[in-house]
């Protein structure tokens, strides 16, 4: 399975050309060119990774970051912080960031980021299962709660 990666910022060249050397190295990658759209397309799609760029127009890269960790706790967020500050970048990983780069990000160093991201949720979603199976034969008649 492809490693599925929103990619967000306002400049939308950097996204098409981020996006497409992503594509090439067989990341399923999706766009979004403000924090507004990246959440709509968040509600209706899970994503392994967010690469979110720190300053934007209309809702910023912080406020983007909060509402998505909102809706998808497990998924991974990668600031990247070009004009803003590095506090700023701590500030997203203190609100539950994965790692943040400064642009331009070096592609290679972009793509670890992404798979080092992406195995940590797999062994979150791992453990969130295996506890649901737990539960499970621990006691059978709890598939039959109503949720």
């Amino acid at each position: 399975m492809n490693i599925r990666v929103l990619v967000v910022d306002d400049e939308k060249d950097f996204v098409d050309q981020l996006s497409q050397r992503m594509e090439l190295r067989e990341y399923d990658v999706t766009t979004a060119y403000s924090g507004e759209a990246a959440l709509e397309k968040l509600r209706s799609y899970n994503y392994d990774v967010i690469i979110l760029d720190v300053l934007m127009t209309g809702m910023d890269g912080i406020e983007t970051l909060q509402e998505a960790k909102k809706l998808k706790p497990l998924t991974e967020v990668i600031m990247l912080t070009g004009h803003a500050t590095v506090e700023t970048a701590i500030e997203g990983m203190k609100l539950g960031a994965f790692d943040y780069l400064k642009k331009p990000a070096d592609t290679e160093e972009l793509i670890k980021k992404i798979d080092a991201a992406y195995s940590r949720k797999s062994e979150q979603d791992e453990r969130i299962q295996q506890a649901r199976a737990d539960e499970i034969i621990a006691s059978p008649r709890s598939v039959l709660r109503d949720e």
